[in-house]
């Protein structure tokens, strides 16, 4: 066997083992995310918040963080709101939000990295080895084989399926 076939088929081996928990993570968070737009995997997170006398019910939107604040219904001294409540007599507001759980919010953070993110680096690095791996699997096999033969049409069948799936 070439050594340059060796070292290609090292590197896959050993990248494909360093990689195995970036993968699981990105896997799992991949997976989740198809559901994101449903409540699946989220809990219910109820938050109390204590605001200051001062706070207006017009700049409750802005004291709370709440982008496109509005304000459903006031019903005597509570005001409801797509996000919860607030009691103007007590002062306490009361937000209910879904959120993933703690580990998942985490990987699902990670896959969505942007250059605003300290770990971008990270998706870029997997994204350039899943690269590396589609390329190197070439050089599992020798030309001559059956299954080196075999490999390709799975590959053009994979290729095709993945162009169909993207116009439909």
């Amino acid at each position: 066997m070439k050594k340059s076939k060796l070292t290609v088929r090292i590197i896959h081996r050993y990248l494909g083992f360093f990689l195995v928990g970036v993968l699981a993570v990105y896997s799992i968070s991949g997976i989740t995310m198809i559901f994101r737009r449903t409540d699946t995997f989220k809990k219910t997170v109820v938050k109390e918040i204590n605001l200051e006398k001062h706070i207006q019910t017009t700049d409750l939107g802005k004291a709370l963080e709440i982008k496109d604040f509005k304000v459903d219904s006031t019903v005597a001294d509570v005001v409801y709101f797509k996000e919860g409540k607030f009691n103007t007599t007590s002062r306490k507001a009361f937000l209910t939000s879904k959120q993933y759980p703690y580990v998942l919010d985490k990987m699902m953070k990670l896959h969505k990295a942007t250059t605003n993110s300290p770990v971008y680096w990270l998706n870029i690095f997997f994204g350039g080895s899943l690269l590396f791996f589609v390329i190197s699997s070439f050089w599992m096999f020798l030309p001559s084989t059956s299954t080196f033969r075999k490999g390709l049409i799975f590959s053009l069948l994979g290729f095709l399926m993945t162009i169909i799936i993207l116009f439909l």
